[in-house]
């Protein structure tokens, strides 16, 4: 019996849609001489970072004494940092990443992922070019969106009446209110992570976007950290949102290869106590922040997501010609 599982999930008019996206993005970075770039999308080191499970691959062939397991990238951003380190200027791409384990309806495990660097900046900047290119994509639906900024301490404070960088677990946990988790295996992290997802992003207006800066000291990922007034070290980090849906990540980017080698480690470590394989640390992008990565801010962009927001659905099945289930 046939059935009609061999169908596109997204409309053709989606699709246009993404066609035409696609060139605006394009046309976006050409205006401002950010240039286009191809790197692996297969390679011998996997993302560390305890909350994203990559893809791994064995090959069969050559291999000239490397490895024959090669993981699927679940961004550009080490190949991307390879060639600022090397000198080559501020650049873009556009591409399939890959993610295990994420499948359903705002989730796909193959999704386009919109990545650049500019050199010179730092996270504030960035923010602000990242709205002006998701307000360039809406204006294709006719549609535009203020871009409103605040840091991750005044938001908590604003909207929860906590300090998410002094507050005690227990009072994390309470400011969940009748939002019920299991609590076994929880750290502070996974609290107010929680109270991001579950309290705060459902209230952001639909009609405008948000740029939280200035993340907690353990969000930092391949961020910069500063220190307050007060002496609380923050992330240089920002997240952007248009309405209650996370668009865009960014960082004024970590040059330091030691500091960057000891959170691969503390990284591996978080994997090995969860009893989850822990992908080679990339010793390429190592030794390219020890050769001198240059000042710059990075960010990466859910294209997907984007379009999501461009046509108001809640499906990423309504943005891909075929989703995980028909591929």
């Amino acid at each position: 019996m046939t059935t009609d599982d061999w169908r596109p999930t997204a409309t053709f008019d989606a699709l246009r849609l993404r066609a035409a996206l696609n060139t605006a993005i394009r046309d976006f970075f050409a205006r401002r001489g950010v240039v286009e770039v191809e790197t692996p999308v297969f390679s011998a080191a996997g993302n560390t970072e305890p909350n994203i499970a990559p893809f791994a691959l064995e090959f069969s062939g050559r291999t000239d004494g490397g490895p024959r397991t090669r993981w699927l990238r679940t961004s550009p951003e080490y190949a991307l940092k390879r060639l600022l380190a090397a000198g080559f200027g501020d650049c873009y791409e556009l591409g399939r990443v890959f993610r295990d384990g994420e499948a359903g309806g705002r989730h796909n495990p193959e999704f386009t992922m919109l990545e650049w660097y500019r050199v010179g900046w730092d996270h504030r900047r960035l923010a602000v070019e990242t709205a002006e290119l998701v307000n360039a994509a809406l204006a294709l639906v006719g549609r535009e969106a203020p871009l409103v900024e605040t840091t991750y301490r005044g938001l908590y404070r604003d909207r929860l009446g906590i300090d998410p960088m002094t507050a005690s677990d227990d009072e994390l946990r309470a400011a969940l209110g009748e939002v019920t988790v299991d609590p076994a295996g929880l750290i502070r992290d996974d609290w107010l992570d929680l109270l991001m997802t579950h309290r705060l992003q459902p209230g952001f207006p639909g009609d405008r976007m948000l740029a939280i800066h200035d993340w907690p000291a353990t969000q930092c990922a391949l961020a910069r950290l500063r220190r307050g007034d007060d002496g609380i070290a923050v992330a240089e980090r920002f997240e952007l949102y248009l309405g209650p849906l996370e668009l865009a990540n960014g960082y004024h980017e970590l040059t330091d290869a030691a500091e960057q080698g000891a959170r691969f480690e503390r990284d591996a470590a978080v994997r090995t106590g969860r009893g989850d394989v822990v992908p080679p640390v990339d010793r390429h992008l190592l030794d390219a922040l020890a050769a001198g990565l240059p000042d710059c801010a990075g960010v990466a962009l859910g294209v997907d997501r984007l379009m999501m927001a461009m046509l108001g659905t809640g499906r990423i099945a309504d943005v891909l010609a075929f989703d995980f289930f028909r591929a």
